[in-house]
């Protein structure tokens, strides 16, 4: 038993008499594979799309850089499986990348047909580009806001569905029993108890678990936790990926500046003007984002600074403007011309390459719970996503989600019950000593399970953690504070569950970097498993 299963959320609120309600399916998210699941759904049953913010706050929203998938002639299915398979680091399920490669291309033609606008040349076609450790021009790209025309689009489709009810401002606290879940409505302030035949986890990432990241405020790990807490198998979580560059300057926000712009021929700069990436990988710029990341950690310590700068002065400033439409309006904000100055950038959690365990349709080990996109490990990533996949992933893995949950759940009935908790007799914590604590573990999991690992400072985590856990479980939370606090256990069940697997994968692979383990071990390409007991 981990100490972190004492974070039961309903030993933390109070909870009268709930009647249920009665759904069909639930899907929990509303980034790129939660729609595509709903979409997929809706064409023979009704289904709920459930999120705790607006539908539009999701990682899928602040995507900048693109899709990746097989679209030219000279690309082919091997080239892309292969470029994968490389950035995963020799821990890819080579199945799952089969289906990622051919059935992408279908699902981006359905985005398409649905009028996402991705950018086009002058002779109309699709304009396609390059980032790191891609071999081949294959990335369909709508400026530097890729994912919010992608949103844009599936969201409108959504919203088109008689078959799908959209709940926002909505929080799942947890799965009650293998058929029903408690969620908290947040406008109303009200507990809700709704019945499923299957309920789909897309609730994306985990980076606010971090002090700096390029995630929204939402991405706090919500998924990963409730599957833990219900015994769903989770796999690979340890494995963290760092984008090099997200925008560096004090009181602004950690503002991702996408890999497309190494593609178009960024060069990463010291503070001292020199080029550093030669001395670290052969492809320099374009290495895979875990060299690079290290790369700049590295040039930062050496030079005593906090950022390093990129690069963008010898590209034309016309074609830059149009091409990076939102970085370059940002920038601007902060006095920052990308044709003339050198952008300042530093390293932040960005991607989990691990999750929800699932097979190559979403399912998990609980046959009324699935997963789809940055929720879930599909083996897609490997140890280390190649850039641009992710999206990808969650149209094709999202689809098939959807087709799987009603083959499997279509004749299920389910018993109606309502519930009754005791009101807890705890004493109330404050808001801010919530938001104290919060900060606590970002600054603890950032210095020591972030970019670099070893062995004493994950223990001392794994502790600091536990010792978070002994004090909190004296408390309840307030009534206005229960997304808050719920968000507080789900962050410290994954900070836990990371800090754990990094101690126990004893090398170095992917986006996981041991110092006192820094060789790739074929001993150990195996895949980490985690399982409450």
């Amino acid at each position: 038993m981990r100490i972190i299963d004492e974070l039961n959320p309903i030993n933390f609120v109070d909870i009268e008499k709930i009647e249920v309600e009665k759904k069909e399916f639930i899907v929990i998210g509303t980034g790129i594979s939660g729609l595509r699941a709903a979409l997929e759904i809706s064409k023979k049953s009704k289904v709920t799309l459930i999120t705790k913010s607006e539908m539009i706050e999701t990682n899928t929203n602040y995507a900048q850089g693109g899709v990746a998938v097989v679209f030219s002639e000279d690309d082919t299915f091997e080239l892309h499986k292969q470029d994968t398979l490389y950035a995963g680091a020799g821990l890819c399920i080579e199945k799952a990348v089969d289906v990622l490669v051919e059935e992408g291309p279908l699902r981006v033609k359905e985005l398409i047909n649905i009028n996402t606008n991705f950018d086009k040349n002058d002779k109309g076609e699709i304009n396609l580009t390059r980032e790191a450790a891609h071999s081949k021009f294959r990335i369909l790209h709508a400026g530097d806001t890729t994912g919010a025309e992608i949103e844009r689009a599936l969201t409108e489709e959504v919203k088109k569905q008689k078959n799908i009810e959209i709940l926002e401002y909505n929080f799942l606290l947890d799965i009650i029993d293998k058929n029903s879940c408690l969620v908290h409505d947040i406008k109303k302030d009200e507990m809700k108890l709704f019945s499923f035949k299957g309920i789909i986890f897309a609730t994306g990432s985990i980076g606010k678990v971090y002090k700096n990241t390029s995630n929204p405020d939402v991405a706090t790990g919500d998924g990963l936790a409730i599957a833990y807490r219900n015994k769903v198998e989770l796999s690979d979580i340890e494995f963290v990926q760092f984008h090099p560059t997200t925008f560096y300057k004090k009181g602004a926000p950690r503002f991702l500046i996408s890999e497309s712009l190494r593609g178009e021929g960024g060069i990463l700069r010291n503070i001292n003007g020199e080029r550093f990436m030669a001395k670290y990988d052969s492809k320099k710029e374009l290495a895979p984002r875990d060299v690079v990341s290290r790369s700049i950690l590295t040039e930062m310590e050496k030079t005593n600074s906090e950022c390093v700068y990129l690069d963008m002065t010898n590209l034309d400033k016309d074609y830059l403007y149009k091409r990076f439409p939102r970085i370059t309006e940002f920038c601007m904000e902060y006095n920052i011309d990308i044709a003339k100055d050198y952008i300042p950038v530093s390293p932040a959690a960005h991607y989990i390459m691990g999750g929800i365990s699932t097979d190559i349709n979403g399912k998990t080990n609980k046959k009324e719970i699935y997963a789809v996109g940055e929720a879930a490990r599909t083996g897609v990533h490997g140890a280390n996503r190649l850039a641009s996949n992710s999206l990808l992933e969650g149209l094709v893995f999202g689809k098939r989600a959807g087709e799987i949950a009603l083959k499997e759940r279509e004749k299920i009935k389910i018993e109606m019950k309502g519930i009754k908790f005791n009101i807890n007799s705890k004493k109330e914590i404050s808001s801010e000593e919530i938001e104290k604590i919060k900060e606590n573990i970002e600054e603890l999991m950032w210095e020591k399970v972030g970019i670099r690992r070893e062995e004493k400072s994950l223990k001392d985590s794994l502790n600091e953690i536990g010792n978070i856990v002994e004090y909190i479980k004296q408390y309840k939370f307030k009534r206005e504070d229960v997304v808050k606090g719920i968000e507080l256990l789900n962050i410290l069940t994954v900070a836990y569950l990371i800090t754990e697997a990094a101690l126990n994968r004893k090398e170095s692979r992917g986006g996981h970097y041991r110092i006192d383990y820094p060789e790739t071990l074929e001993s150990e390409r195996k895949h980490s498993v985690i399982i409450k007991d």
